[in-house]
């Protein structure tokens, strides 16, 4: 055998390495290239490959759009997703979340991630980033004066056929020729690259999570295991209507967990459980016959983990009735995969920044994965470009990457929690599973008495009670019920809050709410702050003696004049009055109290929450070419 060539070899140096070409890291590369600073990107895996997680948030249209990848993503053909439907109780209708009640534009999408994910690397290219592929980081060495900053890596690389088959590598790649067997294999080649900086992308494997730091903390309590396969002729939730499009999830009637179907551009449904693993692992044999008309247990008796699948299926009902009466799997696509949820104290260091999933995963069922990868890869551009350019130090900008990554991790962890809670229909404990420190600054306003909400409320009670003719408020109590430290009470409490986000609400009751003309548009805005809930429960007293006082003069002014008609879900209200019973008081309480809830989250949204939000005294300069991050009091 042949030695390689010694011209088969990678940048010695680089400013910046990125390890991992997943989303998040071609995300950072492509935002720092666009910085004019210099790149290079190890990726272990040959794009396009598989990877699950199909369904994405809003917030993607506005990342995408800082790097100048919006309108890739937009014209690929992806479905359009304008919405999610959710369904807890099967005595109730589902939920639907509707992302363009906010504007045409506030989709998002459903996507086969070979295909986005390769988009993004390509795009990363594109913007000046020096990409490797087939190139494994097997250890990372630390600096003798400082143990804990990262200099280099060591790597084995894959060179691509001669000439490459583009884009497998640069142009400018140094790669001139290979060394291949005799049965034209081409030889691996290993070498050292040091830099001046390291972001580890390497998803769930977390190199320096796992490896150095050691310091990754599994969540007990989401402890779960997904497995999902494809299908065909599977039946669209909201067909002909605006739904068409949105994601179906559904909790398991069992409560052992929820399940997904998600309609792809390709004519596949991605249809997947996600369950507590230890109730997965003791069901080792299937249930019963699952109950798809187009086939049967038996055309997958060779495949216990298929079976298993399908049966654990029958258990979302709605689900099923999608698939009925022709979806088919198709054969071989079932797979699994552990689902553990899990965070770290920390997520960069010297010289280092740890993004996506390998710093942190969160349960799949918020949708939220991609969004926290772009989360954590805007925040290590920035503060990577922060201490570069001498906007703070290093210290600092390291510091505020971690608070950046740990606040967005803990909103949506707090959200799937509360979910789990609903499934389960019992306490999730979870005091262990979450930082005091990260929740303070993420649920901030669940500590009620802030001048915020005070003024918030002022205003709000103005308004409602001036079409009642009172002019007392009531008094806010909550604030010292709170201790001040985080008990296992408070976070049930939270809990309790953000499940409102999942009530069984439809888009025509949030308008006819709108039309009615009896709340002010604070309490309709999800774009407004979060209320705590004894303000928000004052308000909602108020607002129900001000809906009551105002039907009453209505009905007294036109006693022939019926205003009370019923919602029909699919059917548009015929008035815009809305009535005082104690029916429509409580869908007024769930629409409000939704609406509050996604507030917890909505910031997260929008791209500029990121300039908005302070965070150790520091928010983002997002501006191209001046990426970084400025002091809070200093003009952007």
């Amino acid at each position: 055998m042949s030695p390689p060539c010694t011209s088969c070899v990678l940048p010695k140096h680089t400013q910046i390495l990125i390890i991992g070409g997943g989303p998040a890291g071609s995300y950072a590369a492509a935002a720092l290239a666009r910085e004019g600073l210099n790149v290079t990107l190890f990726e272990a895996s040959k794009f396009p490959r598989y990877h699950v997680g199909e369904s994405l948030i809003p917030s993607i249209r506005h990342y995408l759009r800082f790097i100048g990848a919006e309108e890739k993503l937009v014209k690929h053909g992806f479905i359009r997703k304008p919405g999610s439907a959710i369904k807890f109780n099967q005595y109730k209708r589902e939920g639907y979340t509707d992302f363009v009640a906010l504007g045409h534009n506030n989709n998002a999408w459903n996507v086969v991630r070979s295909e986005f994910d390769q988009m993004l690397l390509n795009h990363a290219r594109s913007c000046g980033a020096n990409v490797y592929e087939r190139t494994k980081v097997g250890s990372i060495a630390f600096s003798a004066v400082d143990p804990t900053k990262p200099v280099s890596v060591s790597w084995t690389h894959t060179p691509p056929p001669t000439p490459p088959s583009p884009p497998s590598s640069p142009l400018h790649s140094p790669i001139k020729s290979c060394t291949r067997l005799g049965d034209d294999t081409i030889l691996p080649v290993t070498g050292i690259t040091t830099f001046d900086y390291l972001i580890d992308a390497t998803g769930r494997r977390g190199i320096m999570s796992t490896q150095y730091l050691k310091n990754r903390y599994f969540n007990v309590s989401l402890k779960n295991i997904a497995v999902w396969g494809y299908w065909t002729d599977v039946g669209l939730y909201g067909v002909g209507t605006s739904r068409e499009g949105a994601p179906w999830f559904e909790a398991l009637t069992d409560e052992s967990g929820w399940a997904w179907c998600i309609p792809l551009h390709d004519g596949t449904t991605s249809i997947g459980v996600v369950m507590n693993q230890e109730i997965y692992n003791s069901s080792q044999n299937p249930l019963h016959v699952p109950p798809f008309m187009s086939l049967s247990i038996s055309d997958f008796s060779d495949s216990t983990m298929a079976s298993r699948y399908l049966s654990h299926l029958a258990f979302a009902p709605g689900l099923v009735r999608l698939v009925n009466p022709h979806g088919r799997l198709i054969s071989g696509s079932v797979r699994s995969a552990s689902d553990f949820s899990y965070s770290a104290p920390s997520y960069a260091g010297s010289n280092y920044r740890i993004i996506g999933d390998a710093a942190a995963f969160i349960d799949p069922f918020f949708s939220s994965g991609i969004h926290l990868a772009l989360t954590s890869a805007l925040s290590a551009a920035s503060s990577v470009c922060a201490s570069i350019r001498g906007h703070c130090s290093e210290a600092c900008a390291s510091q505020w990457h971690t608070k950046r990554v740990a606040t967005s991790y803990t909103r949506f962890q707090v959200v799937v929690l509360s979910a789990y809670k609903q499934i389960r229909a019992q306490n999730v404990n979870v005091l262990s599973d979450i930082s005091e420190d990260n929740y303070d600054r993420a649920f901030a306003f669940l500590r009620p008495g802030g001048s915020t909400q005070q003024l918030l409320f002022s205003y709000i009670c103005a308004w409602v009670l001036s079409s009642d003719g009172s002019r007392h408020a009531p008094v806010i109590q909550g604030a010292s019920d709170m201790g001040t430290r985080l008990s296992e009470s408070e976070l049930q409490k939270s809990l309790d809050f953000c499940v409102n986000l999942f009530n069984p609400t439809s888009p025509e009751q949030h308008d006819r709410l709108s039309r009615s003309g009896m709340l002010g548009k604070v309490l309709l805005d999800v774009t407004a702050p979060v209320m705590d809930p004894v303000t928000l429960e004052s308000t909602l007293q108020v607002t129900r003696k001000a809906a009551t006082a105002t039907m009453t003069a209505a009905n007294n002014n036109d006693n022939n004049n019926d205003n009370s008609c019923r919602l029909v879900v699919g059917q548009e209200p015929r008035e815009a009055s809305y009535p005082g019973d104690s029916e429509q008081a409580s869908e007024m309480d769930m629409v409000l109290k939704k609406i509050n809830a996604r507030r917890v989250v909505h910031s997260e949204y929008a791209i500029n929450n990121l300039e908005l939000e302070p965070l150790e005294g520091y928010v983002v300069l997002l501006e191209k070419g001046k990426l970084g991050l400025r002091p809070v009091n200093a003009s952007s």
